[in-house]
């Protein structure tokens, strides 16, 4: 129970109303609450149910609880409380492990059976809330941060060189079941693993999207894909606000948040309170957009809150932002959300924000050249995608990184051609799927998760809806790249928000300072490197890291992210965590 409770311990950030423990025989619980559904004690956790023996430890929302507890209600089950909490419970012993099938929401959780010592993790399908895995003498070990993990300490804390390859050359991406150190897992997206009581386990992938054409939907013109995709995201908007408290929404500017803005507006949110984030322009690069948030909020008379953050804020928040990161995150947003997460929180507890629509809906630039590629063409396909997402070759990454620490093998681009080498559509349905199953996960959703629950705020995705997502995966690649990306969608909006929102420039969430490193970053960067951790690791050869010191602007990656950043970033978080041991 020390373990436990001191994992626990490290995530009150992330339920700072409440905490707990249970343990029965070998098995033990811990958990920190966001109170969000049953506000009462009766919604604690972790949550006991004597008469059906079983505990379960849970983070996350289940957006048709309601709905299950009637179904369960008329199966018999009495409840004690109104949580989805225990909706889970009754639904688990009524269906059995397959009962995660019937769940609409986000959510990672372990239920423990008193009479048979069997427990059951689960994680929800676009692996929306995060499940970390140990095996420490001889006992599995599971927590909602890398960092709790460690914290119950005996974990191997050495870096993990395939995830290392992964971070340096797959844009920071580390694909389950993969983390940066050789200790710790993470349970992959719409996954559950059983333990039985003898050790031995079973996973089962639950869910998967299909990239590919539905014969009943041959029929569908453009209208009718534009109809479907508003009446899902309709409803993946009005889910998302089942809540005892009030629901806010980031507002960045641009289609995805706005949409959601509108539709929230639509559905009766008057008065919705809308959060934007800006920054100090560096390098001749604008730090903000609020001239299209604006006109959002005013078109739809939100309660708007605008977020101006200077030098003097960004510089300090930086260090809180990396200790936030269960995984070492190079994308220049984690601060960004960080520093906006703790704005917001001041206000809600609960926020839909717009992530995920560029991978649902192919709004990135690498989407519409794949339909060059024949549908059959996959080394074409990889080809494609390499070029346009990876940051460095394998052959580059072995001038960066010092001797013992590189992969024997390009492990990026062999992740990339299984993936690609599954039956799809095309070659276009190829990316998406990738993206839509993997980078998403483990960068944009990871990021917003992280650092909005590192103040006690919970993020909604409505573009991660697995309904929405399993329409969109279905729907003609052409129809989703038209008009530079996310053309289904842009159509489908016109009827919601203003026209100028829709046909602007595409924009995305600037940090000029971390893109653009100079004065006192490019310092921080610097002692980043020369510390003496850096140099007993010695991950990075120092004629390269000098290299890049000498000319920190020189160059950007494919992705236009600066590699200079990216390594600093990756010894700033291994240094705070006191991981990474030398090779």
């Amino acid at each position: 129970m020390v373990a436990v409770g001191a994992m626990t311990d490290t995530m009150a950030a992330r339920g700072p109303d409440d905490g707990g423990l249970h343990w029965h025989g070998s098995t033990a619980l811990g958990h920190r609450r966001l109170a969000i559904i049953d506000l009462t004690a009766a919604g604690a956790q972790p949550m006991h149910d004597p008469a059906l023996g079983r505990t379960v430890a849970f983070n996350g929302c289940i957006y048709n609880h309601r709905e299950l507890r009637r179904e369960l209600e008329g199966r018999g089950h009495r409840f004690f409380s109104t949580s989805d909490t225990e909706v889970l419970l009754k639904a688990h012993h009524e269906w059995g492990d397959r009962f995660v099938e019937r769940l609409q929401g986000m959510f990672a959780f372990a239920i423990s059976e008193r009479d048979s010592g069997r427990v059951l993790l689960g994680r929800d399908r676009l692996g929306i809330k995060p499940l970390y895995l140990a095996d420490v003498g001889g006992r599995l070990r599971f927590a909602s941060t890398l960092p709790a993990i460690v914290a119950g300490g005996g974990v191997d804390t050495s870096i993990d060189r395939v995830a290392l390859h992964h971070y340096l050359t797959f844009h920071a991406v580390v694909p389950a079941p993969h983390t940066i150190l050789n200790g710790v897992r993470k349970l992959p997206p719409g996954t559950t693993l059983a333990v039985e009581p003898d050790g031995s386990r079973r996973e089962v992938r639950y869910w998967e999207p299909r990239f590919e054409r539905d014969p009943a939907r041959d029929a569908w013109s453009a209208a009718d894909w534009e109809d479907a995709t508003l009446h899902a995201l309709r409803t993946a908007v009005r889910r998302r606000l089942v809540a005892d408290v009030p629901v806010g929404c980031l507002l960045s500017g641009g289609l995805d948040s706005s949409l959601i803005v509108g539709l929230l507006a639509e559905a009766g949110q008057h008065g919705l309170a809308t959060f934007s984030v800006g920054f100090e322009s560096v390098g001749g690069e604008a730090g903000d957009e609020f001239r299209w948030s604006d006109v959002v909020a005013e078109r739809f008379a939100t309660d708007h809150h605008q977020i101006r953050v200077g030098t003097d804020r960004m510089l300090p928040a930086l260090g809180a932002a990396v200790a936030a990161m269960s995984e070492p995150m190079v994308s220049h947003d984690a601060v960004a959300f960080h520093l906006l997460s703790e704005e917001v929180s001041q206000h809600v507890k609960v926020v839909q924000s717009g992530q995920g629509a560029d991978e649902v809906f192919a709004g990135y630039h690498w989407y519409p050249p794949m339909a060059d590629a024949a549908d059959d063409d996959v080394a074409g396909a990889v080809e494609r995608y390499r070029q346009a997402f990876f940051d460095r070759s394998h052959q580059d990454l072995a001038r960066l990184l010092a001797p013992g620490w590189l992969a024997g093998r390009d492990e990026s681009l062999r992740f990339v051609e299984e993936r690609f080498a599954a039956p799809a559509g095309t070659a276009t349905d190829r990316a998406l799927r990738l993206d839509t199953t993997v980078m998403l996960v483990d960068d944009p959703v990871k990021r917003v998760d992280n650092m909005t629950m590192a103040w006690g705020l919970e993020a909604r995705v409505p573009f991660l809806d697995h309904e929405l997502v399993e329409l969109a995966a279905a729907c003609p690649p052409e129809l989703k790249t038209a008009q530079g990306g996310k053309g289904v969608l842009k159509e489908a909006a016109r009827r919601v928000v203003p026209a100028e929102v829709i046909d602007r420039p595409k924009g995305y969430f600037p940090v000029p300072a971390l893109k653009h490193l100079e004065g006192p970053y490019l310092e921080l960067v610097r002692e980043a490197l020369h510390a003496p951790a850096a140099k007993e690791r010695g991950l990075f050869r120092p004629e390269a890291v000098d290299e890049l010191l000498a000319d920190p602007n020189g160059r950007l990656t494919p992705l236009r992210g600066n590699p200079l950043w990216q390594i600093g970033l990756l010894e700033l978080w291994l240094q705070h965590h006191d991981v990474g041991a030398p090779a």
